[in-house]
């Protein structure tokens, strides 16, 4: 369960202007001063689901300065690897919006995982004894159907660049030492109101996604990198 973004501060403290929190994962309208609210909760899950499903930590190789605020306010966001299904990405990218109020509810998030979960309304799409997709419905909507195209893109590129990543991964993979994730007294000033980018992350995998003869199976597949 997560209970705790960081939010909080020492009982004995008294009231100082700013907000405590980590920075990676705190709203942009939290950042200017607003007042924290549920929906600043549901930005924080979106940052926390995309380090879950990209494997990687927020903001890990920049520092967490004055610059770095400025810069969510304007719409800048972690990247989203563009192995991660569209569905699941669409949903990061709505809990990001800059405008609170367009962000999903908790109980909308629970609805929208829940039917990624439990394969629903589009659960017959996938055939397990055919092990086909019924051409009838739309694969691309399907969440199982991107799952497994996804997993193929992954296994490919790891496949091709093994050894190159296994060589480079230590030197990849660094802290900055300006990158604080421990909760911090926050105190930006003249921050910018807080936008969305213009660049829409989701598209990166429609293109990855057409990269591949969609009709193929698994053994085609396996026979084409061999």
């Amino acid at each position: 369960m997560i209970s705790d973004l960081g939010m909080c501060q020492p009982t004995n403290n008294k009231k100082q202007e700013g907000v405590y929190g980590v920075l990676p994962y705190m709203a942009p309208e939290v950042l200017c001063g607003y007042q924290y609210t549920k929906a600043a909760d549901i930005y924080s899950f979106g940052i926390i689901m995309n380090e879950y499903m990209s494997e990687n930590i927020p903001y890990v190789d920049i520092p967490h300065d004055h610059i770095l605020a400025v810069k969510i306010c304007k719409g800048f966001r972690p990247e989203i690897p563009k192995v991660i299904p569209k569905l699941i990405t669409d949903l990061i990218i709505k809990c990001w919006d800059s405008k609170a109020e367009n962000r999903p509810t908790a109980k909308e998030l629970y609805q929208s995982l829940g039917k990624l979960h439990d394969g629903t309304p589009n659960d017959h799409i996938f055939n397990n004894t055919e092990n086909s997709y019924n051409e009838t419905n739309n694969k691309e909507d399907n969440y199982y159907f991107q799952v497994k195209k996804c997993d193929i893109i992954r296994e490919k590129k790891l496949r091709s660049n093994f050894k190159k990543n296994k060589e480079n991964i230590a030197k990849n993979v660094q802290t900055h030492p300006q990158a604080i994730y421990t909760s911090r007294l926050l105190n930006f000033e003249n921050l910018p109101k807080p936008v969305n980018s213009t660049f829409q992350v989701s598209q990166c995998l429609d293109c990855e996604l057409d990269e591949l003869d969609l009709n193929q199976d698994d053994d085609q597949i396996q026979e084409d990198d061999n």
